[in-house]
């Protein structure tokens, strides 16, 4: 094979390749004022889970510590088949484990969904560390208390990492969590 052909073979391979392991059936909807989540799998709720956004409010801003809002996908997840309480220090594990409310520590547990903006108004998150990504601090599950990040229960996050995969789209509202549209009625 030439060169050249090898040079216009390879990106479309690449193209169909990373096409193939992209979700398009999952959504996960995540509510700042409710503090709350939505899964939805081809458009029908199936799963809510209580989380955490950011104490600092709403931004995309270098250094705000906000949640930013909008449009993001997953890309990349990180802890397939790690126990939970698994502690992260730069997306490793340490070989620590820690349980449910261990006190005086705050680290990143369980699994890492990290996330990239979509849209100008978020385009900071991937290279801010933004994540949905499971805490220790369980109990302050469902009040804003991170740092940025999406909060939630180790058996939460567990859960979502096994729904969705790479390529999931995440949509991160200042609204609280939609109503999915009833069935549209038969055409007499």
């Amino acid at each position: 094979m030439s060169r050249s052909l090898v040079g216009i073979l390879a990106p479309c391979l690449a193209l169909l390749l990373s096409s193939c392991v992209t979700d398009q059936h999952h959504l996960i909807e995540i509510s700042v004022p409710d503090q709350k989540m939505a899964l939805y799998r081809d458009g029908v709720k199936i799963r809510e889970y209580p989380v955490s956004t950011s104490k600092f409010g709403v931004g995309d801003s270098l250094s705000s510590n906000q949640t930013p809002l909008g449009a993001l996908r997953v890309a990349k997840k990180i802890g397939d088949g790690a126990p939970a309480g698994t502690v992260y220090k730069s997306r490793k594990p340490t070989g620590e484990i820690l349980s449910p409310d261990a006190p005086g520590r705050d680290p990143i547990v369980s699994r890492i969904l990290w996330l990239k903006g979509q849209e100008a108004s978020n385009a900071n998150a991937y290279k801010r560390y933004i994540y949905i990504h499971g805490t220790t601090e369980e109990r302050l599950i469902g009040t804003p208390a991170s740092y940025g990040c999406v909060r939630m229960r180790s058996a939460d996050v567990i859960d979502l990492f096994d729904q969705v995969g790479r390529g999931a789209l995440v949509r991160i509202e200042n609204q609280p969590l939609m109503t999915p549209s009833a069935p549209a009625a038969p055409n007499p």
